[in-house]
């Protein structure tokens, strides 16, 4: 008998277009194959909003995993089955050393069950003053004083500034948190994510798994944060325009994210 899989997909550079959507052809294809029987969800460092407006037309069953493995929700309703934060002290402490760096982060929270994004705006850097024009009218943003910045259940600090700052942020920080620090691939700035011990890909894809009652992973993916979840998995498989390390760490490497390569790989390979 095969064993029951969970196909797990990253989505910036793996699933979607450079153009940061989804092209028709992997819309069709996968929707196709889920309503014959596949088992198929993404894992992100995005949250739901981006995601959700990203894969529009998706038509998944599946739990999602965002943040990198912060959340798994359940799709449409966002209900959250688990997650991970901060505790109040490692947050301050987190805050303290992203300030003695002269870094001013956006922090990401859970206010009365509904997601935050705290900043103060007359201490952002251009990167993060960029971000937020980019996302115009979303209502998680939420300018503070500084007093305010930890209010809430924190569970994600993102900091997009020059690398000397973030640098030594990274290395002082990276052996008691989840951190990704990297240059973004949309626009070129050196982007410091830091999220919670437990929060990563791997962890989450384990729990979602065993949630779906799944015997095997088989994941795709293009960069330095999935290879986590590259370990864990029973085969994966890295995007042609996926980091070198990543490639090497894979089963295989199959077709760029601009030649539909996981919904490709898919329908030669899935065994209904």
């Amino acid at each position: 008998m095969k064993k029951k899989t969970l196909f797990l997909s990253d989505l910036d550079g793996t699933l979607l277009t450079p153009r940061q959507n989804l092209s028709p052809f992997t819309v069709q294809s996968i929707n196709a194959l889920v309503e014959k029987g596949l088992i198929f969800s993404y894992a992100t460092a995005r949250s739901h909003h981006s995601a959700s407006r990203a894969t529009q037309g998706l038509q998944l069953h599946s739990p999602l995993i965002f943040h990198n493995g912060v959340f798994i929700m359940e799709n449409i309703t966002w209900k959250k089955l688990h997650a991970c934060y901060f505790t109040k002290e490692e947050a301050a402490r987190i805050l303290h050393i992203l300030h003695s760096q002269g870094v001013e982060p956006m922090i990401y929270t859970s206010i009365e069950d509904v997601s935050k994004n705290s900043y103060v705006p007359e201490k952002i850097s251009r990167g993060i003053a960029n971000f937020i024009k980019t996302r115009p009218n979303d209502p998680r943003h939420r300018p503070v004083t500084e007093e305010r910045m930890l209010d809430g259940d924190i569970f994600y600090f993102l900091c997009i500034d020059e690398d000397q700052k973030l640098s030594p942020c990274y290395e002082m920080l990276k052996r008691h948190f989840q951190c990704t620090y990297q240059i973004d691939m949309y626009d070129g700035e050196h982007w410091l994510e830091i999220m919670p011990s437990s929060a990563t890909k791997a962890n989450a894809a384990l729990r979602l798994k065993e949630m779906l009652g799944c015997e095997k992973i088989v994941a795709f993916g293009d960069g330095i944060n999935d290879l986590p979840l590259f370990e864990i998995a029973d085969e994966c498989y890295a995007m042609e325009n996926a980091v070198p390390e990543l490639k090497k760490a894979a089963t295989a490497v199959i077709g760029s994210n601009e030649e539909d390569g996981v919904a490709k790989w898919l329908i030669e390979n899935w065994d209904q």
